[in-house]
């Protein structure tokens, strides 16, 4: 049985290609200054470009998650409890990794 070989297609996406159609996800836990899970917090998403915000109501174990997001995008992260919110953490469409994950504290 004869096997022929055929070159790869001009036309076939290349890893790079599909590496940037890749989603991203954005994991974390939200804390207080002692360490400890903070449930009912809230998790906001923005979007800079669009400015849409995406929004996550942590449970007993105080983590949140986003997913589908956009490689292209920049993105801002915080979170807010009657009144207080975490420090902004940044999401750069720069940076090369799918998968975040983040330690948001309010104090």
């Amino acid at each position: 049985m004869a096997v022929t070989l055929f070159p790869l297609s001009p036309f076939a996406p290349s890893r790079q290609v599909l590496a940037q159609n890749a989603q991203r996800t954005v994991d974390g836990r939200v804390d207080d200054k002692a360490g400890a899970a903070i449930p009912g917090a809230i998790v906001y998403l923005k979007d800079i470009k669009t400015l849409a915000v995406k929004t996550f109501i942590c449970g007993a174990d105080g983590k949140f998650h986003f997913g589908q997001l956009s490689q292209n995008e920049d993105y801002e992260l915080w979170a807010e409890l009657n009144g207080k919110h975490s420090k902004t953490k940044h999401i750069s469409s720069f940076a090369s990794q799918n998968k975040f994950n983040f330690s948001l504290v309010i104090e």
